[in-house]
């Protein structure tokens, strides 16, 4: 298959792009677009055949459901069996952008691939003019995991798209490098209080200062679950070919970088600025100190471009789990498959 790859500028409405793309779908392939998070691979999410081709593209595991995209909030009711008061407060919060909220589907609607066999399903409203314009134009729900090989770096940009998928789906939409750059905070409503099933861009406290008392289970809590109600909740995500080790960033990583060199192992360093005077075999930084906001956005750029060298060891420094940094942790840690580096 020929991968066409279409540039779409954030600011102009092309209807003759936007068109093909919609014509694409409605033929029950898929499409990879940008929003805010990162890019999604999407397919309309009531036609079952057209949901199974993301699952063969990606590889990715069928009982392992998928986050449906609407373009606008009055399109909810046609999938939502019953819409919570905490989940009209968040939508009037932080809709559109990176919030998805787990509710009750209704029956013999959306495609049973979607809910992976479940009685729920995560949709949020993304807020990109990309894909709103996309979501607008297609009139339809689309269901759009992360658009990358599955256990993968997720893209940020339409080239770590083609990296992945060039050859296997028909059409990339490139609307340059997404903006928060971790995918959506996933909250289930239907349980009491509210649970965070994946942390994302809408923070704990934030989401607490509009519903009141929320839980985040931590990543070994998850776990517990034997059917993931949420992308990313059971399988390996995020990770480069090389393996993965977390360091705290208060550690001696020059010295943990000497000990692995010694041992024969060509690393990458993936850290803040201030650690690029660290005599290592390849450095990628996460920005400035501190900048979580930074750290999400270049995470999985710096993932992916590990798989460019030859490192054979790969160290990330830690960061604190407050605020955005639950979710940056969240990704670090399956990256690193819970790996520490050890002295």
């Amino acid at each position: 298959m020929k991968t066409e790859t279409i540039f779409v500028d954030k600011n102009v409405n092309s209807k003759k792009t936007y068109a093909h793309a919609v014509d694409i779908l409605n033929a029950g392939q898929v499409v990879a677009f940008p929003t805010e998070t990162v890019y999604g691979l999407g397919a309309v999410a009531t036609d079952d055949t057209a949901v199974k081709r993301i699952f063969e593209a990606k590889g990715r595991p069928s009982d392992n459901p998928l986050i449906v995209h609407i373009g606008t909030i009055e399109e909810l009711k046609n999938y939502i069996e019953e819409i919570p008061q905490a989940a009209e407060k968040c939508m009037e919060a932080f809709w559109p952008g990176p919030l998805t909220i787990v509710m009750k589907a209704k029956s013999g609607v959306l495609a049973p691939s979607v809910t992976a066999g479940l009685s729920t399903v995560g949709i949020r409203m993304p807020d990109h003019p990309v894909a709103l314009e996309l979501l607008h134009t297609l009139q339809k729900p689309l269901a759009a995991p992360s658009a990358n090989r599955s256990g993968k770096p997720s893209p940020t940009k339409a080239e770590h798209v083609a990296e992945d998928l060039e050859g296997i789906i028909p059409c990339i939409l490139d609307g340059g490098t997404t903006g928060i750059g971790l995918e959506s905070t996933v909250l289930d409503v239907t349980l009491h209080p509210p649970v965070i099933l994946r942390p994302g861009g809408v923070t704990k406290e934030m989401l607490e200062r509009v519903i009141g008392t929320v839980l985040e289970p931590t990543h070994e809590e998850q776990r517990v679950e034997a059917t993931p109600k949420a992308p990313g909740m059971k399988y390996t995500h995020y990770a480069p070919d090389a393996p993965v080790f977390l360091i705290e960033e208060t550690a001696d990583i020059a010295a943990a970088v000497e000990s692995l060199q010694r041992q024969g192992h060509k690393v990458a360093l993936l850290a803040p600025k201030s650690y690029e005077e660290v005599s290592v075999d390849y450095f990628f930084t996460f920005g400035e100190e501190h900048n979580q906001e930074q750290m999400g956005a270049n995470l999985y750029d710096a993932l992916r471009n590990c798989d460019k060298t030859d490192a054979t060891i790969i160290l990330a420094t830690a960061t604190s789990k407050e605020g955005m940094g639950s979710a940056i942790m969240n990704r670090l840690e399956k990256a690193a498959g819970e790996k520490w580096y050890k002295f």
